[in-house]
């Protein structure tokens, strides 16, 4: 049963016999193309955690402060009417106040040195509570 030696081996003779298609990757590159377009159009970009805050009608006009909350962020923490407190004390806080007033105004004063996403997680925790009148206000900062 074996071969005379000048007979090619028969795996040989059929690859040598059939070609590979080549495969065109052109198709495919249209495909993810258009998936790529159809979940951009059908995708939402809006954040439904965005905090709404509005610019104050005049310039300069700070409305009443009286009976407003204070809370600076700042580099080492957080304070409440100049007294530091923890992040979920100052929930706490904010909400007993809110309880007994629900119309408190919250005022949020990020220091020099306080990333803005510092300020934001505050804001968020603040309007996790209920506040219905939040505020972030700048302005001159005292000597530390």
């Amino acid at each position: 049963m074996s071969r005379p030696a000048s007979a090619p081996p028969p795996l040989a003779a059929s690859a040598a016999r059939r070609r590979r298609p080549l495969v065109s990757l052109t198709p495919l590159i249209d495909v993810v193309f258009i998936l790529l377009v159809f979940f951009m159009l059908a995708s939402s970009f809006l954040d439904w955690r965005a905090i709404d805050l509005s610019a104050p009608r005049q310039a300069g006009a700070a409305g009443s402060l009286e009976g407003a909350l204070l809370v600076e962020v700042r580099p080492e923490g957080l304070r409440l009417g100049g007294a530091p407190v923890s992040g979920e004390a100052l929930v706490a806080r904010v909400e007993a106040r809110l309880a007994e007033a629900p119309d408190t105004r919250v005022l949020v004063r990020p220091a020099r040195g306080v990333t803005l996403q510092e300020a934001v997680d505050v804001l968020d925790r603040l309007a996790g509570t209920g506040v219905r009148d939040l505020s972030m206000i700048g302005g001159p900062q005292r000597a530390q």
